[in-house]
């Protein structure tokens, strides 16, 4: 760990950074939304456009970047994203910020995919793993702290847009001032979407229903607090215990991950995950409730996302991971689209109102597991002694950090089959 941390401090510093103004700015925006009155709908809109952006730009990036350069990419995305976000007050218009999303989106996708490849290169094959691990685990503690920001200027204002901004802006420094060569990038040519679904519809299906969880809880959980009534202290809280789940429990599923059956996993985290949601429907209206049911759902989505890669890895031969890892990110980008319009309808006043929020998560997670249970019946589990490691990930990752994922599950395969030969 500390050979990655002094061979790519810059770049997780930077990414730190990074992610701590995009969280802010996601949370920002829903409750600024509120204050200028806009509507659930407008709002599920404004929240969907960042994954409408971000699905183009894991699409696009690879090719900007075989283009230009990273420096060039990573310089001018920065530009966009610090220019779009310090615009947010000046543009109060649900139309102006969906467009703004949009270009956010791309850019944070194009930021990610030249990110991850640098910090790929960086890494060794002993560290490659331990790099990825400290990377994601990064990306979540800089959405955490995000929330924290929140209180350091009034939403109404223009304070804390300007300390996103300048964030972002900082950033890029240590990342284009590091004197760490850039790496040399290819791209694999996806699998198509028949061959994907024919090998594991689970993670497919799986995958296209956390989409619309993830976007449900990174778009809408700050226009839930406000529509609730919550407090700027209380939305800020409510928004990182999502992500405080997620980091704490990622690991000891990765763990059970590996010694049972991905399927009954599988099953029982989106079960549990689905009862959280429904406790939060319920009972929302008392706030520690909220929080815990916030950070169960947030501990068991979010590491489903490297849960459903894993599985699927586990029914392709090794030469097909890479290729199957474009079309599980636009899966999921799929669902993610789709995720803030129908959760803005819910919430919508005429439907269920804010418990609408919980409501649209715990309909998906329970749908997982019923269909994680009719796969069950539909064919036989692997061996646990034949699946491949699972490695964390975020549904914030981009085709490098899943292939670097693969990679790492190769190794680890290949490692465990020498041990188990004989001498």
């Amino acid at each position: 760990m500390l050979q990655v941390l002094a061979s790519a401090w810059a770049l997780l510093l930077g990414m730190g950074l990074l992610m701590i103004g995009n969280g802010l700015q996601g949370t920002l925006l829903g409750v600024r939304g509120e204050i200028e009155g806009f509507s659930t709908l407008q709002m599920s809109f404004v929240m969907s456009a960042y994954f409408v952006g971000f699905l183009g730009g894991s699409r696009l990036a690879p090719e900007m970047i075989r283009r230009v350069g990273h420096v060039r990419v990573f310089a001018a995305l920065a530009s966009f994203i610090s220019a779009v976000m310090i615009s947010y007050p000046m543009l109060t218009d649900p139309i102006a910020w969906s467009l703004g999303r949009v270009v956010i989106g791309f850019c944070f996708s194009g930021v990610y995919v030249t990110a991850e490849s640098w910090l790929n290169n960086a890494a060794s094959n002993e560290n490659r793993g331990q790099a990825l691990s400290l990377y994601m685990i990064v990306q979540m503690i800089g959405i955490v702290s995000a929330q924290a920001l929140m209180l350091a200027g009034d939403p109404a204002g223009y304070e804390t847009f300007v300390i996103a901004s300048i964030l972002v802006s900082v950033s890029f420094a240590p990342i284009l001032l590091s004197i760490s060569p850039t790496p040399a990038f290819d791209t694999t040519k996806p699998m198509t979407l028949r061959q994907l679904m024919d090998t594991s519809p689970l993670g497919c299906v799986g995958m296209f229903l956390l989409g619309g969880i993830f976007s449900a809880q990174f778009g809408m959980a700050a226009v839930y607090g406000a529509r609730a009534g919550l407090t700027l202290v209380e939305i800020s809280t409510f928004v990182a215990s999502f992500y405080i789940g997620a980091l704490v429990l990622q690991y000891p599923l990765g763990w059970f991950s590996d010694r049972m059956d991905r399927r009954l996993l599988i099953l029982l985290v989106s079960v549990v995950g689905g009862i959280s949601a429904a406790v939060g429907m319920v009972f929302g209206v008392d706030f520690p409730v909220l929080l815990a049911a916030a950070f169960v759902i947030g501990g068991m989505s979010n590491p489903l996302y490297s849960l459903l890669i894993a599985y699927t890895n586990d029914y392709l031969e090794h030469e097909d991971m890479a290729a199957a890892s474009g079309g599980l990110i636009f899966i999921n980008g799929l669902g993610a689209i789709a995720g803030p319009l129908i959760t803005g309808w819910l919430m919508g006043d005429a439907v269920f109102g804010p418990p609408g929020f919980f409501l649209f998560i715990a309909a998906l997670l329970f749908a997982m597991a019923v269909y994680a249970v009719y796969r069950m019946t539909q064919r036989a589990s692997v061996p646990v002694d034949e699946t491949g490691t699972m490695s964390p990930l975020y549904p914030t990752a981009s085709p490098v950090a899943l292939e670097v994922a693969q990679e790492v599950a190769i190794e680890a395969a290949q490692d465990e089959e020498e041990e188990h030969q004989p001498a």
